[in-house]
């Protein structure tokens, strides 16, 4: 794959695809990790006289403009720590980005609006998503791959407009495939992966190819429930699909042929609701009552990860504990990132919800070995998926 150093860049239109994908709060961005790792790439062009065309996308609004997932606080957080105005289109491909992008002059640099406001983006019909890159090519001289938290996905500014540009991967995608490709030729054991948050569903199917080359895995978070009902546990009213039961049962089953290790929380803090206010206590995994659900793991459970984690080599952490956001909840992630900075095991945290837990408590990113922008995309990689926005820049 090429890289920005391959390319003069000066005078020329560089489509730069990032993942700006950052929580807020109205208007103002709670976490801006992901937009200072997409800095080193956006300097480097700047400085060399590019004329920077930026393409993200923000939440999920269903393929139709909607205000409440602008870009606009994204592009202003930008702006102000690059130092210079940051222009946003008020569309994506239309008569406000053609006008932005013939007016930046060299070293200069515009932000389309967000890419999900046109459903073709994320369209499973590859004619569709053509068409669209088609006209986002037509913006540009020059494709850029920056946002590894999206490469995982056939998108039409990931995959299809790679197809019909010149092509290079910025400094962000080349760093972090350096970086996991340490997990998957280059581990030192012994290998603890740890795994927790909400999204569930996006982390399932992982656990049975991490089985075959993991010796431990840790399981907290919303992703610990259906362990925990496989074993019998009542889980109240916990986040619960009924069926990833059964699956989890199998990857109990399959422990015992693979050789790794599943550990599961021993208790859990629970709470009537999702509550900073709401009374809470801390119960063994057998005991949640049937009103309450789990909002994070216990001290118990903190204790027995933390053990689990002393003396690995390698560790890569999926996911918070807890509710991490609400100071009761915040706890079990608070000891599994203290735990990490005083390892010497190299340890890469994946996801943007782990890399904005550790920085809301208090953690620099600088204490873990890295810190990846891509929670789907990095548990991909190291499975040894194909990441199609990934494969297609290997194409001339």
């Amino acid at each position: 794959m090429k890289t920005i150093d391959d390319f003069e860049v000066a005078g020329q239109r560089v489509l730069v695809r990032d993942d700006l994908n950052v929580p807020l709060d109205g208007d103002r961005v709670m976490d801006d990790g992901r937009i200072r790792a997409a800095l080193p790439t956006l300097a480097a062009l700047l400085d060399r006289q590019a004329k920077v065309i930026v393409c993200a996308h923000l939440g999920r609004p269903a393929g139709k403009p909607d205000p409440a997932y602008s870009l606009a606080p994204v592009a202003a957080r930008l702006g102000e720590l690059l130092g210079r105005p940051v222009r946003l289109a008020a569309d994506i491909t239309g008569p406000s980005a053609q006008a932005a992008v013939s007016a930046p002059p060299p070293g200069g640099l515009v932000m389309l609006e967000n890419l999900r406001f046109d459903q073709r983006e994320t369209s499973k019909d590859d004619a569709q998503r053509g068409l669209f890159a088609d006209e986002l090519a037509a913006l540009a001289d020059l494709y850029v791959s920056d946002g590894f938290g999206v490469l995982h996905r056939k998108q039409a500014s990931v995959y299809d407009i790679a197809l019909r540009l010149p092509h290079a991967v910025g400094y962000l995608v080349r760093t972090e495939v350096g970086a996991l490709r340490r997990l998957t030729s280059d581990i030192r054991r012994p290998y603890v992966v740890v795994l927790g948050g909400a999204k569930v569903e996006d982390k399932f199917d992982a656990i049975g190819d991490l089985l075959s080359v993991a010796d431990r895995i840790l399981i907290g978070g919303a992703m610990a429930f259906p362990f925990l009902a496989a074993q019998g546990s009542k889980v109240g009213t916990s986040r619960l699909d009924p069926d990833q039961v059964a699956l989890a049962q199998g990857y109990l089953d399959l422990t015992a042929r693979a050789g790794a290790r599943i550990v599961l929380p021993s208790d859990l803090v629970v709470a009537a609701g999702r509550d900073a206010d709401a009374p809470h206590e801390v119960v063994a995994v057998g005991d949640i009552p049937a009103d309450r659900m789990g909002l994070d793991i216990g001290p118990g459970s903190a204790r027995l990860f933390t053990a689990n984690l002393r003396g690995a080599r390698t560790v890569f952490w999926n996911g918070p504990m807890g509710v991490f956001e609400l100071t009761p909840y915040a706890s079990g992630t608070r000891a599994i990132a203290s735990a990490l900075t005083s390892s010497e095991a190299f340890t890469v945290v994946g996801g943007g919800d782990t890399g904005a837990a550790i920085r809301a408590l208090g953690f620099r990113d600088g204490a873990f070995g890295y810190i990846s922008t891509g929670g789907g995309a990095s548990l991909e990689f190291i499975r040894g998926k194909t990441l199609p926005g990934l494969a297609v820049l290997d194409k001339p």
